[in-house]
């Protein structure tokens, strides 16, 4: 690592949060929300931009035929595929209470699979999952579908029946090729697998293919991932997620068939991240955002180059609505006035829906406080800057340009009256600039660790 950037990784390497929301999971305040109010600023929410900008739509499949021990997802680990039917008549009962509140079509603009594997489910029941959402709304003539697949168990008819139903991008969590990393991580394809995939995808008419790769896990080293990378390149995705490794194995027991000791510290993580970084960039991909990377030819690229990047609980994407809905066991849903997280078990989630109850548990309602940090952060995430009034930022600006300070000193950020403007260094610490505009964490700090490495 260059010896300047070095320092600031090491200063700067602090638990912080990956700000998908705003105020953060930890820091909802349960006394600005039940099932009524959240039902109250869905429909609010519908009327006002539904027409406008549409709606999104995230669906959560849980199920893995086994466990991926680096994984911080909400899974369910079975081999039995009875479950698949029973789980998409519940997803499909839970969207039926959603268009009762609409009380009206929905526009759909996005639609993303996630889990979980949703390629643990055959093609024929995805499609029956698809059909059941779509027939009850409209499309937007500027609609984003993709999915998460696993490289493993993607078969050609799983490709061909998503395209069908308007599907054009697949995300394909690879991780890691080397295979001591992936023994320890529990998490196999071969580059072959990968390979295939691709290219029948792209034989198929898919417009965007993303990899996922990790860096930090266990037994992971320079040399491997060099390797890795060196393979990506020559698959040539459209979109890269290099993301570090999140270690919290108080929150994910899976994590614990390795311990500290197996994993990079953070000096050699660091040294991980970079060369990645390096890598990436010498391919011919462009730094989007953070932690994402993308061809000049694909539409992410285009997003933050026009100034369209968005950030939700999805990540990044190109489309922005103000309206989110997810569906499924522990999805998450954000109206932009409120948040709520639906049940996190299986078995409360098919308990609450098969008796005709929206199966949310917690949430956040927003305050104008809460709104106006939240666009900054969302403007710092995907623009890279931010421009503020003093006099509506009155109540939290003098101690946010006090946190900003030491940033301004290690050039990671330019401060005028009224804004910043992130650094080209800056934007490798995107997560501690917008810290700094945390008034709910700084008013209440954590006293254990709730949050992953900022490296």
């Amino acid at each position: 690592m260059e010896q300047n950037y070095k320092a600031l990784a090491d200063k700067y390497n602090v638990p912080v949060p990956r700000y998908t929301s705003y105020p953060t999971m930890p820091y909802w305040d349960p006394n600005t929300f039940n099932r009524q109010s959240w039902e109250d600023s869905v429909r609010f929410s519908f009327t006002e931009s539904n027409a406008v900008s549409g709606i999104s739509v995230y669906i959560h499949l849980p199920f893995c035929e086994s466990l991926c021990t680096y994984c911080g997802c909400n899974t369910r680990i079975t081999k039995n595929h009875g479950v698949e039917e029973p789980y998409i008549a519940a997803v499909l009962k839970e969207w039926a209470l959603y268009l009762q509140i609409f009380a009206g079509t929905p526009v759909i603009r996005e639609l993303h699979l996630g889990g979980g594997t949703p390629t643990f489910f055959s093609p024929q029941n995805l499609r029956l999952l698809i059909s059941g959402i779509l027939k009850d709304a409209c499309v937007h003539p500027s609609a984003e579908f993709s999915f998460e697949a696993h490289p493993a168990n993607t078969t050609t008819d799983h490709l061909q029946v998503l395209f069908d139903l308007g599907f054009r991008r697949l995300s394909l969590g690879i991780q890691d090729f080397d295979p001591r990393v992936q023994f320890i991580i529990n998490r196999h394809q071969s580059v072959e697998q990968v390979q295939t995939v691709t290219t029948q995808a792209r034989g198929i008419g898919y417009t965007s293919i993303n990899y996922d790769l990790i860096y930090g896990l266990p037994h992971q080293n320079l040399e491997g991932l060099i390797n890795t990378m060196n393979i990506v390149a020559g698959l040539r995705p459209d979109r890269i997620a290099f993301y570090s490794y999140a270690h919290v194995p108080w929150i994910k027991p899976g994590q614990r068939r390795f311990t500290e000791a197996d994993l990079p510290n953070p000096e050699q993580k660091g040294k991980l991240q970079e060369a990645g970084r390096i890598l990436l960039l010498s391919y011919g991909y462009q730094e989007i955002g953070m932690d994402h990377f993308a061809l000049p030819a694909d539409e992410l690229f285009a997003a933050e180059r026009d100034g369209r990047l968005h950030r939700n609980f999805m990540g990044y994407t190109e489309q922005h609505t103000q309206l989110l809905v997810g569906l499924g066991v522990s999805s998450i849903s954000d109206s932009w006035y409120a948040f709520a997280q639906n049940v996190k078990t299986l078995e409360e989630y098919l308990l609450q829906v098969n008796q005709g109850e929206l199966p949310v548990f917690k949430g956040h309602g927003l305050s104008d406080e809460d709104l106006q940090i939240r666009r900054h952060i969302l403007d710092i995430m995907c623009k890279q800057r931010t421009y503020w009034d003093a006099e509506l930022m009155a109540c939290v600006l003098p101690e946010v340009l006090k946190r900003l300070e030491p940033l301004e000193a290690d050039g990671l950020v330019y401060l005028s009256d009224h804004g910043l403007q992130v650094t080209e260094t800056g934007k490798r610490f995107l997560r501690n600039i917008c810290l700094c505009f945390d008034a709910r964490l700084w008013a209440d700090k954590p006293a254990t660790q709730l949050f992953s490495m900022a490296i």
